[in-house]
């Protein structure tokens, strides 16, 4: 594929709210409030809907580009935080780790966002998720609570990269740790300082430093969207929700088409298992990426950045058609 120009239009802001998008508030069936971000249908025809969710210690403010991007090809965008992160409150002790006892708590929360979403925005509807988040998308797909049109995932976790240590040990050694003592402590050292980025954190992530920077800038602008490491709990629940997904026939249910991104130089999940879970999706396909390409894909530098988008919109055009 030839990868045409889509970066982001040289006028847009990434450190400021588009005067297009609308942030709000979605209400969960069990009266949680979440945040969400939505840009307002574009003059004319609209060509479907997108709703984008984020992965680990994420917030929609550090997506602003990609996602204006999709609302200047006309599609209507959605997206939200997680239950537990970013400006949607903490399931843990503190203000910077990232806890969950149960993955399931956040695909239910995904459901009910969809059914909501999916009521009030035009066809076609397309899924989106990036690294945890695409594990939850994949995860709700298998498990039949949402029903795009199509689905992309970007980097998703279906795997931890183990170095060969079987899952089932990893798993064990991760609810040990959680059992021991207080589950929502946190798995590993970020900082001395709360919630403060490592200096080579941006060698896991990206190789473009202006876009790096602008997640910092958000961070220092808005406070509460700041997240450091997960906790054991959160480890002990990622690896019980990854091996839920590896079992034979549980993907093999997935019947709408899938994009998965990844590049084999992500040092944050496996991109072999990305690899072998196209290939168990019936209608998978996989676009990858080598040394150019880090763990966020859509935040690299232009030219990985627009095959990126490139695959993405060919891949829609193709399964996803504007309907009359």
């Amino acid at each position: 594929m030839t990868a045409r120009k889509c970066s982001a239009s040289p006028l847009f802001d990434r450190r400021a709210i588009p005067r297009e998008a609308v942030e709000s508030r979605w209400t969960a069936p069990c009266g949680q409030t979440l945040r969400r971000i939505d840009w307002l249908l574009p003059q004319g025809a609209c060509r479907g809907s997108i709703l984008f969710m984020p992965g680990r210690g994420d917030a929609y403010e550090k997506y602003l580009e990609t996602l204006d991007y999709w609302h200047r090809r006309d599609w209507q965008v959605t997206a939200s935080d997680w239950r537990g992160q970013a400006g949607s409150g903490r399931l843990g002790n503190d203000a910077v780790t990232g806890h969950a006892d149960d993955f399931a708590i956040w695909v239910d929360d995904l459901a009910a966002l969809w059914e909501q979403w999916r009521k009030t925005t035009p066809g076609p509807h397309i899924l989106v998720g990036h690294s945890m988040g695409g594990h939850l998308v994949l995860r709700a797909l298998a498990e039949a609570r949402v029903d795009p049109d199509a689905a992309v995932l970007i980097a998703p976790m279906v795997d931890f990269i183990r170095h060969g240590v079987p899952a089932a040990l990893m798993h064990a050694a991760a609810r040990l740790m959680a059992a021991i003592g207080d589950a929502r402590r946190p798995a590993w050292k970020w900082g001395e300082k709360p919630g403060a980025l490592p200096a080579d954190r941006i060698n896991l992530l990206t190789h473009d430093a202006l876009r790096y920077a602008d997640e910092v800038w958000w961070r220092d602008a808005r406070p509460e969207i700041a997240m450091g490491p997960g906790s054991w709990g959160w480890v002990a629940a990622a690896y019980a929700s990854t091996r839920g997904l590896a079992r034979p026939g549980v993907l093999e249910q997935v019947k709408c088409p899938v994009l998965l991104l990844s590049t084999n130089r992500d040092r944050l999940v496996s991109s072999r298992a990305i690899e072998r879970a196209a290939l168990r999706l019936p209608r998978g396909e996989l676009v990858g990426f080598g040394a150019e390409a880090r763990h966020e894909i859509l935040r690299e530098a232009d030219p990985v950045r627009d095959r990126a988008l490139a695959a993405i919109d060919e891949f829609l055009d193709r399964t996803a058609p504007l309907r009359d």
